[in-house]
């Protein structure tokens, strides 16, 4: 699931980015394009941060059964 929620955000940020560029080329609202491509900046650290690799030493310890 995690894997489906990183693949639309990137989907969604490389649309933001192309859809701000596109803004700021036509030259109508500058500070709508800025604000996009900021957008789009924000979700791909996101995802940047969401597939850093962590260890999983948050798992709860078994119990030995070596008695």
């Amino acid at each position: 699931m995690t894997n489906l929620i990183l693949s639309v955000l990137m989907l969604a940020g490389a649309a933001l980015l192309a859809g701000g560029v596109h803004v700021l080329r036509k030259g109508t609202n500058k500070k709508q394009g800025w604000l996009m491509i900021l957008a789009a900046a924000v979700m791909f650290a996101n995802v940047a941060i969401g597939s850093i690799p962590v260890p999983n030493s948050n798992q709860p310890v078994a119990p030995e059964s070596g008695d």
